[in-house]
């Protein structure tokens, strides 16, 4: 049964942000299992459906950045997405990893419907984004913000108090935050849908 995050699991962030080392993590390996991960699981089994944690350790091999650890740890409930972080608990959904034609079909559909789904559910937009205007798009479209995106998610955080996150707590944002983002969803399920690409080619290029 998910009891909460207590203020051990934020430490262990805190601390992590000070010494991210193959050292720490060999030193605080089974608190990270304890205050952090089982909870989470526990947190992502309340919340129903296929669940999964993702590992800890991040992926070196393209990149610059050769920390060895993730500063958050997360995984999924069905389509929500639920981190733990030194900065809270983030829970959020949306459209994650786009083929071309989704994109296509995201960028015409772009409009101001659109604009005031995101503006009324109250939640913060985040996504992997161009750095300039998509091919065929002005830089002063009025919309170039959402444009750019290459993903769309709606998620908020809840910072953590003096002792950490409760049960109460974090099961209520997590689910409030699934409920705000239903309009979201609904409008890439009517505009973007699924990709129409075979499995081996959809994300071989990635589309601007």
């Amino acid at each position: 049964m998910f009891e909460g995050f207590g203020q051990e699991a934020f430490a262990w962030f805190e601390a992590l942000e000070r010494d991210n080392s193959r050292e720490y993590w060999q030193r605080t390996r089974d608190e990270h299992e304890r205050a952090v991960r089982e909870p989470l699981e526990d947190l992502l089994m309340e919340l129903g459906g296929d669940w999964k944690v993702f590992r800890q350790h991040r992926d070196l091999r393209f990149s610059r950045d050769k920390r060895p650890l993730k500063d958050r740890t997360y995984g999924h409930a069905g389509r929500l997405f639920v981190q733990i972080s030194a900065r809270g608990l983030y829970a959020g959904t949306g459209m994650y990893r786009t083929t071309p034609e989704q994109l296509e079909r995201y960028r015409a559909a772009v409009g101001p419907e659109l604009e005031a789904i995101l503006s009324g559910a109250g939640l913060d937009v985040a996504g992997a984004a161009l750095k300039t205007a998509p091919r065929g798009y002005p830089r002063d479209h009025p919309r170039i913000a959402l444009l750019r995106r290459k993903s769309l998610i709606g998620g908020s955080r809840l910072p953590p108090a003096d002792d950490g996150i409760g049960r109460d707590a974090a099961l209520g944002h997590a689910r409030a935050t699934w409920g705000a983002c239903e309009p979201i969803c609904a409008w890439l399920a009517a505009n973007v849908g699924p990709s129409e690409l075979p499995d081996e080619t959809r994300f071989g290029r990635r589309g601007r």
